[in-house]
């Protein structure tokens, strides 16, 4: 808008810019008859086709090299005290000032770019030039400097230097110039001929110096609006932090964090303006899932020792009959295994409590990859389980005669199949769906009794406390594999089963309402950049020396 004549309004007393350019060539001919300058390469006539959009009737077109001097060289004696500026300390932010070093005059001549108080420089190499590096050069020790050779520099003559590098910064200036850089990857760099003969629109001087101060106005707004921002969301993380730590701290009172809940689920909506903080929150729901903080209890529920009676019951049929292996006894588990207080009817039991057994996937001996077929029976592996769900992978299938060698690796409906290498906790609930599908060799099966929710124990494996749990006591160096023992000895929480059914409900709707928050924060950024996108597409087709829109409309924009 700066550049385009829209960002403020034009006066008629102003002097034009064609007579500005008048001075400025008197001015450069003198200077190369004071022999103060080198004589330069005259400039063309730009075409109409290069002329990108209309001007305001005071400005008029012109190009770098008309409105300054090129490449100036310095004079000075030796011992005179310079600025020395590397790339590195000249910032890509409009108004940010560069740094310089203090060195000899003599120490900094040679082998560098030359420029002086007032001057312009661009950085012309990649990424510097994408990234709209370019400086007006201040506060010069001895009024003059030199720096790294990827500048190009120009000395305005009658120009306001501060307008010149809103012009260089500006996206025109650079998405046109991108194209046009030369070399090889890495190294490209903008030709001179682009920046002295690119179409520059000159203002009057006057109107340059009310551009500037006008910018610098609203890139001060710009800067106080990213602080507020910034604290708004600092104080809003603050109070996420604050509000989900409680939860994950061990209460005593079963009751209390219940309440600490149901603040924070209340609350989702405030607590939560980027995805990273509905991870965060899908983490906490988990969490409070599993230690009985996330429903009330139901004292007429059956209590979990008794359905702890009825799963051994069962375990004791299937191994009688010989459907599942009798597995020897692991270590007992103490109360204070558990970081915190399990709600009344819960009971504290190990892993191999509450399962059938546990099945390793075929290893690699067994299924070679010339046994992989498109369109065959999928191989689940840890990377087809996203989300709690399963998700084959096309090139992951074998054929019929491969299935039927490996039988005894078939995935049952109730099963869960976990991930026992890389990522620990990854796990799906077998469905009628995946009923017959091949267990892969990074997989494990988890076969469970009929009289418990397969759901809630995925849900479990899946929280962020056996997550670190198993992580924990992975073995392996360069890829973590499950310790199956440790696994079965784990101390878990275990709730009635009718409880087990209502946090499954409540988990799944406190999951739909994360899926929608993130949704609505896609919609919502996707929403805004089309709406800004048509503010300055607006802006942008206001006639030239029209005014701009009043004040009141900008701020209600």
């Amino acid at each position: 808008l700066a550049v385009r004549g829209i960002l403020v309004p034009q006066d008629p007393n102003d002097e034009p810019a064609s007579e500005l350019l008048k001075r400025i060539t008197k001015e450069r001919n003198r200077l190369i008859e004071a022999r103060e300058i080198r004589r330069q390469k005259p400039t063309r006539e730009l075409s109409r086709e290069e002329i990108p959009f209309i001007l305001p009737a005071s400005w008029a077109w012109s190009q770098v090299a008309e409105i300054g001097v090129l490449s100036p060289r310095n004079r000075a004696p030796d011992d005179v005290q310079a600025s020395f500026v590397p790339m590195s300390m000249i910032a890509s932010e409009y108004g940010m000032p560069h740094r310089h070093e203090i060195r000899r005059w003599a120490e900094i001549r040679s082998g560098y770019t030359h420029f002086a108080e007032g001057d312009v420089g661009l950085a012309k190499i990649t990424p510097c030039f994408e990234n709209g590096k370019s400086t007006v050069f201040r506060n010069l020790a001895g009024g003059l400097g030199s720096g790294t050779t990827e500048l190009h520099i120009v000395r305005p003559l009658f120009v306001d230097p501060r307008y010149v590098v809103l012009f260089l910064k500006c996206p025109y200036f650079i998405e046109a110039g991108i194209p046009k850089m030369t070399g090889t990857a890495g190294q490209k760099r903008v030709p001179a001929e682009y920046f002295a003969n690119t179409p520059f629109p000159l203002p009057p001087l006057s109107e340059q110096h009310r551009i500037v101060a006008r910018v610098d106005e609203l890139i001060a707004l710009c800067d106080r609006l990213d602080a507020a921002i910034a604290e708004r969301e600092a104080t809003r993380d603050r109070f996420a932090v604050a509000s989900l730590s409680r939860l994950g701290a061990p209460e005593p009172d079963p009751v209390t964090v219940r309440s600490h809940a149901v603040f924070a689920i209340d609350n989702f909506d405030r607590l939560t303006t980027r995805s990273d903080q509905i991870k965060t929150l899908r983490r906490t729901i988990l969490n409070l899932a599993v230690r009985g903080a996330l429903i009330a209890q139901n004292p007429d529920d059956e209590p979990a020792s008794t359905l702890l009676d009825r799963i051994a019951a069962e375990k004791d049929r299937l191994e009688k009959s010989g459907k599942a292996r009798k597995r020897r006894d692991v270590s007992p588990v103490l109360e204070s295994d558990l970081t915190f207080v399990l709600p009344t009817g819960w009971s504290v039991v190990k892993f191999a409590d509450v399962i059938v057994g546990l099945q390793t996937g075929p290893f690699g001996s067994s299924l070679h990859r010339s046994d992989y077929r498109m369109g065959g029976t999928p191989v689940i592996n840890p990377a087809s389980m996203k989300n709690g769900k399963i998700v084959p992978l096309d090139k992951m299938a074998v054929a019929s005669n491969t299935l039927e060698r490996l039988a005894k690796y078939k995935l049952q409906v109730g099963d869960i199949v976990m991930a026992r290498r890389g990522e620990m906790g990854r796990c799906s609930v077998v469905t009628e769906q995946e009923s017959g599908w091949l267990c892969g060799t990074g997989s494990l099966i988890i076969h469970l009794p009929l009289c418990i929710n397969a759901s809630y124990l995925a849900m479990l494996i899946r929280s962020p406390m056996v997550r670190k749990y198993l992580n924990g006591y992975a073995v392996g160096a360069t890829m973590q594999n499950l310790n199956q023992s440790i696994l079965l000895r784990m101390s878990i929480g275990l709730p009635p089963l009718a409880e087990q059914n209502r946090i499954i409900s409540r988990v799944d709707e406190l999951m739909d309402l994360c899926d929608r928050l993130e949704e609505g924060l896609v919609t919502m950024e996707d929403a805004r950049r089309p709406l800004l996108d048509a503010m300055l597409d607006e802006a942008l087709r206001t006639p030239p020396g029209a005014s701009p829109p009043h004040r009141e409309e900008r701020r209600s924009a």
